[in-house]
């Protein structure tokens, strides 16, 4: 019979980086608590994801936005627990209040073309507005039919024992 083996004996170097964990995990600790407290991190953190969304459609001639695909990665980190709400709450919070400000550019190039506050201007913003209304107008539809169908599934019908 062979002789039983044993397990090996750790290495100095095994056992530095096992001395080395809370140290690790305590600035691992600060570096989560500064990210929940700070909104500038915040927003880095949420530009990250979008520069990860621009190299992901430029490597793989994805015909989408690279801020939609970014957003995607962050929905599906959040919805699978990956990371929390609390990492992106503030700083999302802030660009949401600030949203006016990114369309500052957008309204500067409308007022360097005319022809856009002219008759095709009139023209495009009966298109946006009759959009608007159509979405507005089957996403209440849609609602409405889905609470009604809910309602009448959920409550049992006169006459009948339960």
């Amino acid at each position: 019979m062979s002789a039983p083996m044993s397990a090996p004996k750790p290495t100095s170097t095994t056992s530095q980086s096992f001395s080395r964990l809370p140290v690790l995990r305590n600035m691992l600790r600060s570096m989560r608590i500064t990210l929940h407290r700070s909104m500038i991190l915040q927003i880095a953190v949420l530009a990250g994801f979008w520069a990860v969304g621009e190299a992901t459609v430029r490597l793989t001639h994805l015909p989408l936005p690279g801020g939609i695909v970014g957003m995607v990665v962050v929905l599906a980190l959040l919805g699978t627990g990956h990371i929390r709400p609390a990492v992106v709450r503030r700083g999302a919070g802030w660009l949401l209040a600030e949203m006016l400000l990114f369309f500052v550019p957008a309204v500067m190039a409308i007022l360097d073309h005319g022809e856009l506050m002219g008759l095709v201007g009139l023209k495009i913003a009966a298109v946006i507005l009759a959009g608007t209304v159509m979405v507005m107008g089957g996403t209440a539809l849609a609602v409405d039919l889905c609470y009604r169908w809910r309602m009448r599934s959920a409550t049992p019908e006169v006459g009948h024992a339960a």
